[in-house]
């Protein structure tokens, strides 16, 4: 299956990485500095460029906002768990892994990669069913980031989460009714986030599989917050407490 993706940042970060591009579209008439800098590594990388009329990558993009630019690639891998965890142990840090209940919002995965690769998690864990997939609106929304952050698909959230367990890696939910407040929760250990969907949260059983479960705090009248802020919120606050400022 051929997927594309579309964006000036997503598409350098795409050359960067290493990633195999099978051919790339620059707009007629794009802004030379920014077409420049993707041509110079598309060449690099031994890349295709063409340059065609703005309409045909409007058409190609499907309305999404492409810069005028657009690359044509293999569509994403997905990676084993067990490699998340070998990346982890070569890194020498403890494992720091988000897993995602049920997020099926393309914007809110590519939100939550950006962060993620931003925070130094080792990989992130979706389920096959009910999840969104890593496609190009992901791509552009991760601004790049999809190609440095693993993301494992499995079968069987909860039957994972038993095996991290068993790896001595925390696994810790966000609920509105968690047992405590974000910022009282010891995060420096090695540690799996679970973040659930906006509208359910996190299911049943993935919830009582958690070690324990926290909170953030809600002063307003709105009762929760996006996905993907929520998950950035704890990511930040694992970072915080693996890097503390020096006194």
């Amino acid at each position: 299956m051929s997927e594309y993706i579309v964006g000036k940042n997503p598409v350098i970060e795409a050359l960067r990485s290493g990633r195999s591009i099978n051919k790339i579209w620059i707009a007629e008439g794009s802004q030379k500095g920014v077409s420049g800098q993707v041509m110079a590594l598309a060449k690099e990388a031994g890349v295709t460029v063409q340059i065609v009329p703005r309409k045909k990558l409007d058409q190609a993009a499907e309305g999404e906002s492409h810069q005028g630019i657009l690359a044509y690639i293999a569509a994403y891998d997905y990676t084993e768990l067990d490699d998340i965890l070998a990346k982890a142990e070569a890194s020498g840090q403890l494992p720091f892994l988000v897993i995602l209940d049920e997020i099926e919002d393309p914007h809110n995965l590519g939100s939550i990669l950006r962060t993620a690769d931003a925070t130094g998690v080792h990989g992130v864990i979706i389920p096959k069913r009910r999840s969104a997939g890593l496609t190009s609106i992901v791509a552009k929304a991760s601004a790049g980031a999809i190609e440095y952050v693993p993301v494992a698909r499995v079968t069987n959230l909860a039957r994972t989460i038993e095996d991290l367990k068993e790896r001595n890696i925390w696994v810790v939910g966000t609920d509105a009714s968690g047992t405590e407040e974000f910022r009282q929760a010891r995060l420096d250990m090695g540690v799996a986030l679970v973040i659930g969907s906006e509208g359910k949260g996190m299911s049943r059983l993935v919830r009582e599989k958690c070690d324990f479960t926290v909170k953030l705090p809600m002063v307003g009248r709105v009762t929760s917050l996006n996905a993907s802020v929520a998950g950035a919120l704890l990511m930040y606050e694992v970072y915080r407490q693996r890097h503390p400022l020096a006194e």
